[in-house]
Parts: structure tokens; C-alpha cells; sequence
């Protein structure tokens, strides 16, 4: 494999499971040294320096950079992927739902970039990469403020580009479809057809199938690579042909 983040340090947030696991274990084993954010360690053993965080609170994230900062002094990478989801219409959705879901997915995603801007403006590559949503760019039945949160952060990862220019801070994101992951399973493993349920989720991508981490990791690790140099304010779709495809019935 090669060592294109040899030398280099990244910060993942949401490291313990899922898509952010599998990013901490690509630029580890490509060379970077791995701070792993997340509110448990996971699995995240040997492939990163947990700390924990959680990044709906402002305490909780400037105490884990207090802790990034006795580390080191340049961040070259950060990858915000923490995230959670909600399940309705906008009908159905309560005032915690908004309050719980923006805390963590556009809130968060905010002061952990922030928190860590100082840090990656000495980093002679510095990359952000924003885990996004198939949802911020298309309609999906029963999503409406997770939807609306990934719409912010699409919304964000531009504002970020645009300002981030000047400071030689890339930022991008990645849109996937719905994905192999343990919030998805645990979506399923509460209805009363799980096996139908999964099959209609799978039939909704035109590739037939869900989305794995592995495959939304290698994504991001394509954007924050320092060979992508130019790539910034773009929106990387790994989701299928969900967004762009109309397959004949």
C-alpha cells in the first residue's frame, strides 16, 4: 500500500465504528498518524490515539483539543464524519429531534473545524473532509431533519472551501447513499420486517445494494490526499447512482 500520509497527522471524529473506523484504519496504514475522536474507543485499538469527545459539547471538544495539543502542533488532515440520524416527516419530527441531530451534525462539525483551523493553517497540505449525505442533494422519504441537516453541512463544507482558500485549508465532502453501517443496522433491527426492509433499502440504489464503509472511506481518503491539491469545495457521491440514475423498470 502506499504511504501518501507518511509523516503526516490527521483527527478523525466518529473513529470508534463504521466509516470513520475504516478512515482511521486507511491513513494509518498508509502512513499518518491517527487521532481517533468519539464518545467509546471502538475499534479504533491500534490503528489511532483515542481521545474521547463528544462533539455536540463545546466542553467536551475543547478538552479533547487541549489533549490533540500536548500531542502535536499541526494538524494536516481532519475528517468530520461523527454524525446521527433521525427517522420522520417533518410532521412527525419533535423539537428534541432538531435540537439532537444539529448538535451533533452541523453544530459539532462547526467547532471541531474551528477548534482545529488553528492547527491545520501550519500544515503545508491541510484537508478537510466532511462526511455529507445522498439526502442534502436529493428527496428521501422520512428523513426530513436528518435531510436538513446534511444540507447544512453540504452548505458548510462550501462556505468552509470558500474562506479556506486563504489559509491553503482544502475542503470537501462526501455524499453516500445509505450505507452499510451500525446506525443502519440498528434502524432495521427495530422494524418488524428487517429482511424487507433491507431489501427495499438496497433496491433503492441502483447498484442493488448498500453502500460499504470501505468504499465511502476510500472516497475520502481520494479527497484528502495531498495529491488532490486543487480539489476543494467538491462533492464526492458514492452512493450507487442514487442521485444521478434512472434505470428502466
Amino acid at each position: 500500500m502506499s504511504k501518501d500520509f507518511a509523516g503526516l497527522t490527521a483527527v478523525v471524529t466518529g473513529a470508534g465504528s463504521g466509516i470513520g473506523l475504516e478512515v482511521a484504519k486507511s491513513l494509518q496504514a498508509q502512513g499518518a498518524i491517527v487521532i481517533g475522536l468519539d464518545i467509546q474507543e471502538g475499534g479504533m485499538g491500534g490503528f489511532a490515539q483515542y481521545i474521547n469527545c463528544d462533539v455536540a459539547s463545546p466542553e467536551s471538544v475543547k478538552s479533547a483539543f487541549a489533549q490533540i495539543s500536548s500531542k502535536t502542533s499541526v494538524i494536516d488532515v481532519l475528517i468530520n464524519n461523527a454524525g446521527i440520524g433521525a427517522i420522520g416527516t417533518i410532521s412527525e419530527a419533535a423539537e428534541e429531534d432538531w435540537h439532537k441531530v444539529f448538535g451533533v451534525n452541523v453544530f459539532g462539525m462547526g467547532r471541531v473545524s474551528a477548534a482545529a483551523m488553528p492547527f491545520l493553517k501550519k500544515s503545508k497540505c491541510a484537508a478537510i473532509v466532511n462526511t455529507c449525505s445522498l439526502v442534502s442533494t436529493a428527496g428521501v422519504p422520512k428523513r426530513a431533519v436528518y435531510s436538513a441537516s446534511k444540507g447544512a453541512v453540504y452548505a458548510l463544507t462550501l462556505a468552509m472551501a470558500t474562506d479556506g482558500i486563504a489559509d491553503g485549508v482544502r475542503v470537501n465532502c462526501v455524499n453516500p447513499g445509505t450505507s452499510d453501517t451500525p446506525w443502519v443496522k440498528n434502524l432495521l433491527s427495530h422494524t418488524n420486517e428487517p429482511e424487507k426492509e433491507l431489501a427495499a433499502l438496497q433496491a433503492r440504489q441502483p447498484m442493488g445494494r448498500l453502500v460499504s464503509p470501505v468504499e465511502v472511506a476510500s472516497a475520502i481518503i481520494y479527497l484528502a490526499n495531498p495529491a488532490q491539491a486543487s480539489t476543494t469545495g467538491t462533492a464526492l457521491a458514492v452512493d450507487g447512482g442514487m442521485q444521478g440514475l434512472r434505470l428502466p423498470k
